[in-house]
């Protein structure tokens, strides 16, 4: 039983070292694709959730990017400044604030877009279709998991 536990930690472990080591080098085509005229990853990432979701409330925004409020309200403001998005105030609950993308905006993504895509077809070229499907589906459930037995999910 104890050889049973030390062979999974170790298991653990090197699965989590290539996990990482493989999003670094899969995350550096991402980044480099995301970096658009002066804009960083946060803020292309942004773009990128309402150039496929449409509208959304910002605080909606932060939690799909894994981002803190002031750091999602810092990138707004400067996509905002730069002609890229607009916000509009929810007509049934003022306390909801949405981010939208303006036809600039959109005209950015729709030129930018494809490169990244491209990127990252590129970055993960080494994977079959099957292959690529069996590691969506991996990737989730570790992910649901992880979640599910977190400190912070058990408040």
């Amino acid at each position: 039983m104890i050889h049973a536990q030390a062979r999974d930690t170790e298991l653990s472990l090197h699965l989590y070292r290539v996990f990482a080591k493989s999003f670094k080098s899969v995350n550096e085509h991402a980044v480099s694709g995301s970096k658009i005229q002066g804009f960083n990853p946060t803020a292309f990432a942004v773009l990128e959730v309402l150039y496929f979701k449409g509208q959304q409330p910002i605080q909606q925004i932060g939690a799909k990017l894994l981002l803190q409020s002031g750091n999602v309200t810092y990138v707004i403001d400067k996509l905002e400044r730069h002609g890229m998005l607009v916000r509009h105030p929810c007509p049934t609950d003022r306390r909801v604030i949405y981010a939208d993308l303006t036809e600039k905006g959109r005209a950015l993504m729709d030129e930018a877009y494809p490169n990244y895509a491209e990127r990252l077809t590129n970055a993960l070229s080494g994977l079959e279709e099957e292959e690529k499907l069996q590691l969506i589906s991996l990737l989730k459930k570790m992910g649901m998991e992880a979640e599910r037995l977190s400190p912070s999910a058990r408040k």
